[in-house]
């Protein structure tokens, strides 16, 4: 390993090196590089992010980037044009600006003395998007990238729509962005703080107003998915995931259709990076990146070219919990393709059960705040976000059942569903979801797909329901590797909503199902690891005090008198002081998810964010406020921004908006 025969270099830390781009903005990076550097010169790698390298990724960043310098690497955290201590104005998402921009970052890294010329790209949700995209732009001095929880798809496989569906975390992380991109510059840097501060304050888009423009996959969401034209991406290509993550299927995609070099690894973690990441085992991740730098960057022989072409970590079936610290199971590998080559079986739908021929005629018309167990799309803050037991949810869907199994059952790979359905409107939803059921009748979530009917064709032109006319749509499940042990079974629930995960249909519908298939990928029984890989390592943790802890709380309540239902999320991000520089960060957010559960128009979205930051006696706050609600015709949002110097309000802005609904 090129740990061991090399010593580990003393490094250097830049906390605020300007880069200038051709039209004279200056982006903020911080790198931190071996010492020798400008006599030695090593290959750069790039994370290139909004969220802030000064307190917002601090904690991530002090565990990875220093590790990486110390054996031969130059890590540079840029602050994207207007986060953070860059200036300038971000308007939008993966906006060809932002491209355009990491290609002059990449550039000009390229140029310095310090570096060897070769550079790579690095990044998890954010910045593993914009390094597949980046490296879709062929800029020379990309060699390689390490692209996390990322996606190829934008729109069928992000926050904003999965299967045609529009997904709450649509608005959510339109709250969030809202938020996190009002924070203002560190006042220690800048003297020109404040006024950077307002003119970012008074530009800033709120987003979802945006998103919510695009109900089909037009050219906004082509732009940026490199699903377009996979062999754009020649830079070398290391593909990271998890399963407990919203994105389980960009991984093995990218092990299918690249024609670059590429590997996938994926594990039972939530959006995090590995060598830290929850559910347990965590991985040697910084020492695989490591290896495949070295080859890619420096041209070493380092074995990673003979390494599976997947790698994931197949995990036993377990009691539903809405957290687990570990996930038992062990790893997979499969050698030249990620799932493709599997074999399948196909289990019919009957009125009977799953697997048993016969007569299929069951109706589905779920309450609408069917899928309150369904958990957080994007499980992230550490807090109760796992799916919970499924039997409340089942109990208001059409569930089909195996008999128990007779034997260990792998499933690894994307499930099926082919239906023969019939609605009683013109617009209606679907929801899928693969449960594992104990002997004692627990319910796991093993995965799920959903599915806008008016979708069934395509993304691009959905086209309204005849009622009555009998169709045949496929629901395609997310990826998974999941253990079934012998004596349990398996179960397919069906229901027609599945809240607060998507947003409801504008009239209650009736699905009709009339026949039915169930297609599930299996893999040949295996009872060892089939890969081992390092143990978790890092640099030393950030260094801060601790001012207020964190908390995450999630409950579900009803008002006895008016029926309504509602998911209440509660997180407290704490409050942290820096031990070297002093700023001192945090923040809350607080989500409220409304409905009642006879009527789709009762549906209502709140979203509340603070941030704090504190410098030299300057306090300093923002407070978002975001909400949105539906007719039949329309989508309407309201959202507020109010900014707080020394509990003085210095700036407040109100964004209200009314967007038609398009079979949406």
């Amino acid at each position: 390993m090129t740990q061991a025969k090399n010593s580990l270099a003393e490094i250097e830390e830049v906390p605020d090196q300007g880069i200038i781009l051709s039209d004279g903005c200056r982006l903020s990076a911080r790198i931190w590089r071996p010492v020798d550097a400008a006599q030695h010169p090593v290959p750069a790698i790039l994370e290139y992010l909004p969220y802030r390298k000064r307190d917002g990724t601090t904690a991530r960043d002090a565990l990875t980037h220093p590790w990486f310098a110390k054996r031969g690497y130059a890590c540079i955290r840029v602050d994207m044009r207007g986060n953070g201590d860059s200036q300038g104005l971000m308007e939008d998402e993966y906006t060809q600006q932002e491209l355009d921009d990491a290609v002059e970052v990449i550039e000009w890294l390229a140029r310095q003395p310090w570096c060897s010329g070769a550079v790579g790209m690095m990044g998890i949700s954010w910045g593993g998007f914009n390094a597949l995209q980046v490296a879709a732009l062929q800029p020379a001095p990309l060699k390689a990238i390490i692209t996390l929880c990322s996606t190829a798809d934008r729109f069928a496989d992000d926050i904003h729509y999965k299967g045609g569906c529009l997904l709450n975390e649509n608005l959510g992380w339109g709250a969030t962005m809202w938020s996190y991109s009002s924070r203002p510059p560190d006042p220690a840097l800048r003297d020109d703080w404040r006024e950077m501060w307002l003119q970012r304050l008074q530009a800033e888009p709120f987003l979802p107003s945006v998103w919510l423009r695009h109900q089909t996959r037009d050219a906004y969401w082509r732009h940026g998915s490199v699903c377009e034209d996979p062999g754009a991406i020649r830079a070398a290509t290391l593909a990271v995931g998890g399963w407990g993550d919203a994105y389980k299927n960009t991984v093995p995609w990218l092990v299918e259709n690249l024609t670059a070099p590429v590997k996938g690894i994926v594990g039972p973690w939530v959006h995090k990076y590995p060598h830290f990441a929850v559910p347990e085992p965590r991985i040697g991740f910084l020492q695989e990146a490591l290896r495949w730098w070295d080859r890619w960057l420096k041209g070493e022989d380092t074995g990673v070219e003979q390494d599976p072409a997947y790698r994931a970590y197949l995990m036993d079936g377990v009691r539903p919990a809405r957290w687990y610290a570990e996930r038992p199971g062990h790893w997979i590998t499969e050698d030249t393709r990620a799932t493709s080559h599997l074999p399948t079986v196909s289990l019919p739908l009957s009125d009977t059960g799953l697997g048993v021929d016969g007569p299929l005629d069951a109706r589905v018309r779920s309450p609408h705040h069917c899928g309150m167990d369904g958990g957080e799309y994007c499980a992230i803050w550490l807090g109760p976000d796992m799916p919970g037991d499924q039997r409340a949810d089942d109990a208001l869907s059409a569930c089909f059942d195996t008999t128990p199994l007779t034997e260990d059952v792998d499933i690894v790979g994307a499930p099926r569903l082919r239906l023969k359905v019939s609605v009683d409107k013109p617009q209606a939803q679907i929801a899928v979801r693969l449960n594992h059921i104990h002997p004692d009748g627990a319910a796991t979530r093993i995965t799920y797909g959903v599915l806008n009917l008016t979708h069934r064709e395509g993304h691009s032109s959905p086209k309204t329901l005849i009622p009555g006319q009998v169709y045949d749509i496929e629901v395609v499940l997310d990826h998974i590797a999941y253990r079934v042990p012998k004596g349990h079974r398996l179960r397919v629930a069906v229901s027609s909503a599945y809240w607060p995960l998507i947003w409801p249909s504008p009239e209650t519908a009736e699905l009709h199902l009339t026949g039915g298939t169930f297609t599930i990928p299996l893999r040949d029984w295996s009872d060892r690891d089939e890969w081992q890989f390092a143990p978790p390592d890092a640099d030393s943790p950030w260094q801060v005090t601790q001012l207020r802890e964190a908390t995450h709380a999630r409950r579900v309540e009803t008002d006895m008198t008016t029926g309504v239902i509602d998911l209440v999320i509660e997180d407290d991000f704490g409050l942290v002081e820096d031990a070297d520089h002093g700023l001192v960060s945090g923040g809350t957010a607080f989500e409220r998810w409304s409905i009642h559960p006879d009527d789709p128009l009762s549906a209502r979205g709140l979203c509340e964010w603070v941030q704090e930051t504190r410098r030299d006696g300057i306090q300093l706050r923002t407070e978002a406020n975001c909400e949105m609600w539906s007719d039949r015709s329309n989508f309407h949002l309201r959202a507020t921004l109010d900014a707080f110097e020394n509990d003085v309000k210095i700036f407040s802005k109100t964004v209200e908006d009314t967007i038609p609904r398009d079979q949406m």
